[in-house]
């Protein structure tokens, strides 16, 4: 953003209430705060001066003292399977990615709730980073708004598993999901959020903001070794996790995802399968298998395909369903827990 911007007010920064009392600062009725938040949660609009619905004279006086804020578009890969994997610039110079996957009827674009991520799972490439900082909910929506401007199809699906753990940026997480329900007006039911386990957020979630998917980065079935790949489990042990799981209010034929990164002789034994089967007694869920992404200098390795489908073999057999998920993205870097922004200087 230019030096113009620095004393301005950025519109998108506003919460909806908020915009509407800047809109009542400027003795304008209460219809142009809606048609504003129209303008830029629905048709995406760049700046002040293409709300055209405001008379020429309006958009002007408004524009001395405020701005809508755009996402930096730095690069787009396209991988061979179709996905997408865009790098945007935020205003501070910092960098995220984000990641569209077509899948048949879905459009689902996979988001980021932080600079870098704080969790440091042993498998994840983004963990490696650390945090930079927490994205604001303007930045978190704002990856939608963006892709969506990019594509003439409609973003069916949205999913909170790039990069950071959305949890540990609760407050703003909470507020980008109001607005994409209420103000995108994308339905609950499409959105889901993935969390490596913060218990006592997980708990808080459905209280403060809308019902949405939850999605549970378990990858593990004993404490001794989610410890070591996860240090996350160390404060949050799978016993409270679980339990925090069977607390979640689910409507009614919804389901928890699990979602378990199979790594070679780590995690991905027949025991290790009879284990998941009974830690996930009574709560209504589905497994999501991921064979682990090799990735360079990375300390695990890639189960066989017959260890996938056994391992797979073994729950199904125990009554739960478990889909082994095809990696997308590979070729750009794209697929889960490869997501690694290039920092600018």
């Amino acid at each position: 953003m230019g030096d113009g911007n620095i004393k301005k007010i950025n519109l998108k920064a506003l919460s909806k209430q908020q915009l509407e009392s800047f809109i009542k600062e400027y003795g304008l009725p209460s219809f142009r705060s809606k048609q504003v938040l129209h303008w830029i949660y629905e048709k995406y609009v760049q700046s002040i001066e293409d709300i055209t619905e405001l008379s020429k004279d309006l958009r002007e006086r408004l524009s001395e003292n405020a701005y809508i804020s755009n996402l930096e578009l730095l690069d787009r890969q396209v991988s061979k399977d179709g996905t997408e994997k865009f790098l945007f610039g935020l205003e501070d110079g910092e960098t995220i990615e984000s990641v569209l996957i077509p899948d048949e009827d879905r459009l689902t674009l996979c988001i980021s709730s932080q600079v870098g991520c704080a969790m440091a799972c042993r498998f994840c490439l983004t963990g490696q980073l650390g945090l930079r900082r927490n994205l604001k909910s303007h930045e978190i929506i704002d990856q939608i708004i963006s892709v969506s401007r990019l594509k003439e199809r409609a973003i069916t699906n949205i999913v909170l598993m790039g990069m950071g753990e959305p949890l540990s940026n609760f407050d703003n997480v909470v507020e980008a999901l109001w607005r994409t329900t209420d103000l995108m007006k994308i339905s609950q039911r499409r959105i889901t959020l993935s969390t490596s386990g913060i218990v006592p957020k997980i708990l808080e979630l459905p209280l403060k903001a809308p019902l949405i998917n939850l999605a549970i980065s378990l990858n593990a079935t004993t404490d001794e070794v989610r410890d070591y790949i996860m240090p996350i489990n160390k404060t949050y042990p799978i016993k409270e996790l679980l339990n925090a799981c069977r607390k979640f209010p689910l409507p009614q034929r919804k389901r928890i995802t699990f979602e378990y990164v199979l790594l070679k002789n780590i995690n991905d034994s027949p025991d290790d399968a009879k284990r998941l089967i009974n830690l996930l007694t009574g709560i209504p869920s589905k497994i999501n298998l991921i064979p682990f992404n090799p990735y360079e200098g990375s300390e695990f390795q890639r189960p066989d395909d017959m260890q996938v489908l056994n391992f797979q073999g073994v729950l199904i057999k125990g009554h739960i369903t478990a889909i082994i998920r095809k990696s997308k993205g590979q070729d750009i870097m794209a697929a889960c827990g490869q997501l690694r922004a290039r920092y600018m200087a």
